[in-house]
């Protein structure tokens, strides 16, 4: 092998305990590589900043003309951010496979000089698989592994796994410690950060699975669920055309759920850093206005019957109640004729609504229906079919009767009304006893809970958008107008047109008079980018999900293909069921199970007094094994030594963030910004390194206190301080 001459800047910042993996025999190869890196990264921006630039000069255009160069913005700059979001740390490990000596490097995009050459192989393509799947059993061909770790832009230690006898050549870098496992112990920031670099062959092959149907991470705490399901949106994303059809970096066809806002706002920098900036992330508050305001239902029965898939179907029925054409007919005068409009051509006119269409959004086709049918009725006399429908759509007695027989509807009102009139719900939900009609009914039915937020959901997909029909026909009214505007501009133009061949006469054509129509400029609703349809849903934290929440999910993903994230024995009102016997339940097929059961966050101290608080109400909860030991024993004490313990950990840990879990307000104050307080629900999904609990038995009673405590004792990755009053 020829020398390698060092480059100008090392790539290297090892500390002196590590002085013998500076050797040039063991970095010379990747100092090399990563000038080379570094050489295709600067022009790499240089160019995509001056095409940028170029692309933004451009005309706007108008159609297709702008979304293309709209579109060609959002793919550059979204290259442009990721680049200059990392540098040389874009690199994560290296591989040399068994009939190759030249080493292969993956990084968390692809890369390659001016020449081709291949610098980075995108983590998620094929060819990179190797490198998070290989394990001493299946070594996938690879003779060696090295994964680097990265400090400020440099790397400061790396490892070395070798597969073959032959790997073992020129590799003293070996070390009993992996990537991994260093990792594990590092101290945690107020966010996630993305762990690519250390991704397990288990959580790679989970990572990789396709995307049809439902695929259930099933995984106690600290197994890495959410690591898998962040990382695999953006694999999915990158590896499935499918799920980003609108070829728009700006949006994807995915949608990302987790379980309230302190979680989404952790993990809100991982897929940026793996290249996808597009996801639309949220929590099922979200997918409806009022859970911006809803609060917790108090009532469980409440709960339980708002949950059911049932009570969905009563905002059906509600709906269907004001779909019913009139059983009695009616006179319709006009200024040529009376006409009858019999309880028959009602319900001709009814079953012109497409069947799905939105109650609100059917209604200009059912009024339209109505006319025809009036006007074939007054055919016999001699006039014309505009002043027919002029005079019936004037009509205000048929205007009344009509808005009656098929009202617009609002969502809120609709819910309302079965929780404000007994009458109403009984009709609706036949199947409630007395009694538990009499529980739904409440003084204020606007108060909204967040048991309520499925059925407003419903009843705002069922019923539509009640502007729609109005905005139609503003859309025809200004389309007309731009029509007759351009028929003008034309005949002047071909009036003024005195060439030969009278080329001005092509712009009578119907397709020409329609592309000088400006179609932007016609009036549209604001988008609402929860609406889907989405291609791919991924749901952390499903086990918490009702019957009533999932379809919520459903009504966005017509595909049915999920990423299902959680944990039985973490559901907060019990799980007794199988994941394949709810989630058939709810309505969805092809289900897979996807198990991780190595607990890869939470000290084998914390787990040997986490797994008997579950144990105690779930006996046969899946609790994971822990990896590693921290050293650092639980502590037990009084609420009243808070203070010291905080102020004793700071003194102690520049780096790292506190979590305080109480059901209780703060109670004491702390300067430091890493303290973080929350209840127990709200520390689902999140790690600290220092998890204080403050009376953990007032967290609740049966399966709800047990798992709360379970799962605020599993957030500690390194030390647990459980304090009593």
């Amino acid at each position: 092998m020829p020398e390698i001459s060092p480059p100008k800047t090392s790539a290297f910042a090892l500390p002196e305990h590590l002085a013998r993996k500076v050797d040039p025999k063991l970095i010379g190869t990747d100092e090399q590589q990563f000038e080379a890196i570094a050489g295709s990264l600067s022009q790499s921006m240089e160019e995509l900043s001056a095409r940028l630039d170029a692309t933004r000069k451009q005309p706007g255009g108008r159609g297709q003309a702008a979304l293309d160069r709209d579109q060609e913005i959002h793919r550059i700059t979204a290259r442009l951010r990721a680049l200059r979001r990392f540098g040389l740390d874009l690199c994560l490990g290296r591989m040399v496979t068994a009939d190759n000596p030249e080493p292969s490097y993956v990084g968390r995009l692809g890369l390659s000089d001016k020449e081709g050459r291949r610098l980075l192989i995108d983590w998620r393509s094929p060819a990179a698989e190797p490198f998070f799947g290989a394990t001493h059993a299946n070594p996938m061909g690879l003779a060696s592994r090295r994964r680097y770790q990265w400090t400020r832009g440099r790397i400061s230690d790396y490892w070395d796994e070798v597969f073959t006898p032959e790997g073992l050549e020129s590799n003293a870098a070996l070390d009993d410690q992996s990537a991994f496992i260093a990792s594990l112990g590092s101290s945690r920031s107020p966010r996630m950060r993305d762990v690519l670099g250390t991704i397990q062959a288990d959580q790679d092959q989970i990572i990789r699975a396709g995307s049809r149907g439902a695929l259930v991470v099933d995984g106690g705490p600290g197994t890495g669920k959410t690591v898998v399901a962040l990382h695999r949106t953006a694999y999915l994303l990158y590896s499935d055309p499918r799920l980003n059809r609108r070829g728009n970096h700006s949006r994807s066809d995915v949608l990302f759920v987790g379980p309230h806002q302190p979680y989404l706002s952790y993990v809100a920098d991982v897929l940026p850093s793996l290249g996808e900036e597009g996801v639309q992330t949220c929590t099922l508050r979200d997918l409806v206005p009022e859970g911006a305001t809803a609060v917790a239902e108090s009532d469980p029965e409440v709960v339980r019957l708002k949950s059911s898939m049932e009570m969905v179907k009563a905002v059906e029925q509600a709906v269907r109640f004001h779909e019913e054409p009139p059983a009695m007919g009616m006179e319709v005068e006009t200024p040529y004729a009376d006409v009858w409009l019999s309880s028959e051509d009602w319900a001709e006119a009814f079953d012109a609504a497409e069947p799905g269409s939105p109650h609100n959004e059917a209604r200009e086709d059912v009024w339209e229906a109505l006319l025809a049918i009036l006007v074939d009725k007054l055919g016999e006399y001699d006039v014309a079919e505009s002043l027919l429908r002029r005079a019936l759509t004037h009509n205000a007695e048929l205007r009344t009767a009509f808005t009656k027989a098929w009202p617009l509807l609002d969502y809120p009102a609709l819910v309302a009304d079965l929780w404000r009139v007994p009458a109403y719900l009984r009709l609706c939900a036949p199947w409630l006893r007395p009694d538990e009609t009499a529980k739904l009914q409440r003084e204020d039915p606007a108060a909204w809970t967040t048991a309520d937020l499925p059925l407003l959901d419903a009843a705002r997909q069922r019923l539509g958008d009640p502007g729609a029909s109005q905005r139609r026909r503003k859309q025809e009214a200004a389309l007309a107008a731009e029509r007759e505007l351009m028929d003008r501009v034309v005949d002047d133009l071909i009036a003024a047109d005195d060439s030969e061949n009278l080329e001005m006469y092509m712009l009578r054509g119907d397709d020409m008079r329609d592309k000088l129509v400006d179609l932007d400029a016609l009036p549209t609703a604001d988008p609402d980018v929860l609406a889907g349809p989405f291609a791919h849903i991924v749901v952390d934290e499903a086990q918490e999900l009702t019957d009533a929440e999932w379809r919520m999910l459903l009504l966005r993903c017509p595909s049915r293909s999920f990423t299902v994230v959680g944990d039985r024995a973490q559901a907060r009102h019990g799980f007794t069921e199988s994941w394949e016997e709810r989630l058939e339940r709810v309505g969805l097929g092809t289900i897979s199970i996807a198990s991780l059961s190595i607990n890869y966050r939470t000290p084998e101290e914390v787990m040997v007094e986490a797994e008997p608080v579950i144990r105690a109400a779930l006996p046969d909860a899946n609790v994971p094994t822990s990896v590693r030991s921290s050293g650092i024993p639980v502590v037990h004490g009084e609420t009243k030594e808070l203070s010291v313990i905080l102020g004793n950990w700071f003194a102690k840990n520049a780096e790292g963030t506190v979590c305080v879990i109480s059901r209780r307000h703060p109670f004491a104050k702390s300067k430091e910004d890493r303290v973080n307080w929350l209840t127990p629900e709200l520390a689902k999904g999140l790690e600290f390194d220092l998890v204080v609990l403050i009376d953990p038995l007032e967290f609740g009673h049966g399966i709800e206190g047990a798992v709360d405590r379970y799962v605020a004792m599993t957030r500690a990755t390194q030390q647990l301080v459980i304090l009593t009053s």
